[in-house]
């Protein structure tokens, strides 16, 4: 047969899987029936191992893997379709809805915010770009952010999660288990670093560069290059260059935005010290209340699973099969656990759909840890 006789055969193959695909999806459901009526687990392990060992005698030892991976699929597909099909929804889930449904307004454009670092900080510019009309509480660290908004201090804290170029902020995402708070937006801003000194300084005189731990990683080439500049780790980009005004050393130097060397009297020198032009930062900005505005199309969760093989395979196919897009997973060791792991979780979806209301509901009935962290939409600072 040539090729094209071939690919009528697969097409008329596939037909077949196709026509038989629907017809073990209804049984499924049937089965979710009768299993919700006398109070069975949707699953059943020691059926799925059964399944598998008949199919390998069936295919043989040249397609058994194969097979193996097939119908793990499908009984990822089958426990997925019965849980939607038994899911009422939560009261967590339903808190979800009644927010998106009753917030029509749009989002604030004046507010008290907490911003970790000092005036300059790139926190304080993506809090300007999600507030126009903003007061600025600062604090030194990220845990006082988070302090001031589920205390009631401020009504909202904006936080860096993760850079282009030095990946995830880990202190974030490590206080998040920690503290009670909501994600109402997020913001994406390109960060231009600057090598700030005082006047007249030149950059043969400088012997040691402060920074935040972040911004030296996204200029780490150059301190490569230059093995004699010692690299010293400060609290904020905003604060270093602040400390080297005060200053009276004329070998210091720090990297910050060139708003800082405005604000702060410093000037830039002509050197590039990022790594590269294209750097940005996503910050988050949090709530103690849930806020969903117009436009949400994004959802982030935190959650653990069991520690078994299969168990995160066995939850990204839940996001699968609804077709939802996963573009970020962080996972974060549990203290006190060996090789036990949190994971935080952004989705591209929304949750205007029932489908997506369901899942949520599933997945907190299902896993032991789970925290809604928002529904949100981003915005390019």
């Amino acid at each position: 047969m040539d090729i094209t006789e071939l690919r009528q055969k697969i097409d008329r193959t596939d037909d077949a899987i196709a026509r038989l695909f629907v017809e073990r999806m209804d049984t499924v459901l049937e089965i979710a029936n009768c299993k919700n009526k006398t109070c069975m687990p949707v699953e059943d392990v020691g059926r799925e191992r059964k399944i598998l060992s008949r199919v390998a005698d069936i295919v043989g030892p040249s397609y058994a893997g194969y097979a193996k991976i097939l119908f793990s699929t499908l009984f990822d597909l089958s426990r997925s379709y019965q849980s939607q099909s038994l899911v009422k929804l939560t009261p967590l889930v339903e808190k979800i809805e009644s927010a998106a449904k009753n917030v029509t307004l749009p989002f604030p454009t004046k507010a008290v915010v907490a911003c970790q670092g000092v005036e300059g900080a790139y926190s304080q510019q993506a809090c300007d770009s999600l507030f126009p009309i903003a007061d600025v509480l600062y604090f030194s660290r990220f845990d006082g952010v988070f302090q001031a908004v589920e205390s009631g201090l401020c009504q909202y804290g904006v936080l860096p999660i993760e850079n282009s170029l030095a990946g995830s902020v880990s202190a974030v995402y490590d206080l998040m288990k920690k503290f009670h708070f909501y994600i109402v937006r997020s913001a994406k801003l390109k960060i231009d670093h600057s090598l700030l000194v005082k006047p007249g300084t030149s950059l043969a005189q400088i012997k040691e560069i402060i920074s935040h731990e972040q911004a030296l990683r996204q200029c780490s080439d150059f301190f490569r290059e230059h093995p004699e500049i010692k690299a010293t780790v400060f609290e904020n980009t905003a604060a270093a260059a602040r400390y080297v005004a005060e200053s009276d050393r004329t070998d210091l130097a720090a990297i910050a935005s060139v708003n800082c060397g405005a604000l702060y009297h410093l000037v830039q020198l002509p050197v590039s010290v990022q790594n590269t032009d294209h750097n940005y930062t996503r910050f988050i900005c949090i709530s103690k209340n849930l806020e969903i505005y117009p436009g949400a199309n994004k959802i982030s969760l935190l959650l653990s699973v069991s520690h078994k093989p299969g168990s995160l395979y066995s939850l990204v196919a839940k996001f699968s099969s609804l077709g939802l897009n996963l573009t970020k997973l962080e996972s974060r060791p549990i203290p006190g656990k060996d090789f036990e792991f949190m994971f935080y979780f952004d989705i591209e979806a929304s949750v205007y759909s029932p489908q997506t209301l369901t899942l949520l509901s599933q997945l907190e009935r299902e896993i032991e840890y789970y925290v809604f962290l928002g529904s949100y939409s981003e915005i390019s600072a």
